[in-house]
């Protein structure tokens, strides 16, 4: 494991380490590549707009979330190659030996949720 991949990770984490943030990125991870509309998130959420631009923001910085301009209105979309990374960072090491271990991660990604 490299020093850059484990600071990496650690800002990621950080950033999702926060129940606002971790439900706006959640949020954005359902909504698909398309994205969501800042406003949007703000009434799906139920947060005040000053907090989930500071919340939007670190997940940014932490390369999370993209984000685009569409008219008068910013888009955010999730970050799935971050995502991936992040998730795959946390899971390159498991099971030494034992595959047991893994076998839910394995069972929740074969299912493939998102895609059905």
């Amino acid at each position: 494991m490299t020093s850059v991949k484990l600071a990496a990770a650690v800002e990621t984490l950080s950033a999702l380490a926060h129940d606002g943030r971790l439900s706006v990125f959640r949020l954005l991870v359902r909504s698909g590549p398309d994205g969501v509309a800042a406003g949007e998130i703000a009434r799906k959420l139920d947060i005040q707009p000053n907090t989930l631009s500071a919340q939007l923001t670190v997940l940014s910085h932490a390369g999370l979330v993209k984000s685009r301009r569409e008219g008068r209105s910013i888009i955010y979309s999730a970050d799935y190659s971050r995502m991936s990374k992040l998730l795959s960072f946390l899971t390159e090491d498991c099971c030494n030996g034992n595959p047991e271990i893994c076998a839910p991660l394995a069972k929740i990604a074969s299912r493939a949720a998102c895609c059905a």
